[in-house]
């Protein structure tokens, strides 16, 4: 695995440093994910604080994942099928290329470092992240899984 830039803050400080939400806003946001759960990048989208792209460039600004818009990005077939559709939805996640044993996914929670390892061993290939909104990665999975229903 390649190392990885890591800036020790939170995701929310990083969005009110960007001026992407304000110090009032990420408290309601807090608030809300003690309540319910969930990652706070989607309780901000969710409630209307913040937009996917925001939340997406400032991890890649945390953590030096690359941002890969998917909306006009063809995926093979055949890279594909190395992952089955119930792996892809349970984690978010869509594999975008393969080059010798290296593979490329985009997934909107890159720290999540169980899909990682369940991906590596399924597909026997190292795994670089990149990282797509949530919503680009739902319509990949629907795009291209669609038959896996």
């Amino acid at each position: 695995m390649s190392p990885r830039k890591v800036v020790n803050k939170q995701l929310g400080e990083l969005l009110v440093e960007r001026g992407i939400i304000t110090p009032p806003q990420l408290e309601k946001a807090l608030s809300t994910q003690g309540d319910k759960g969930g990652l706070i990048g989607e309780v901000l989208v969710d409630l209307g604080f913040a937009k996917e792209e925001d939340i997406a460039q400032a991890l890649t600004a945390q953590y030096g994942f690359p941002y890969l818009p998917l909306g006009n990005y063809d995926i093979n077939p055949e890279v594909i099928g190395l992952i089955p559709g119930r792996v892809a939805r349970q984690y978010m996640l869509v594999p975008i290329d393969k080059i010798g044993t290296n593979m490329t996914i985009a997934m909107s929670n890159p720290l999540n470092v169980q899909a990682i390892e369940d991906v590596e061993l399924l597909s026997g290939c190292n795994v670089q992240t990149f990282v797509a909104t949530s919503s680009d990665i739902r319509t990949a999975i629907e795009k291209y899984y669609k038959e896996q229903g």
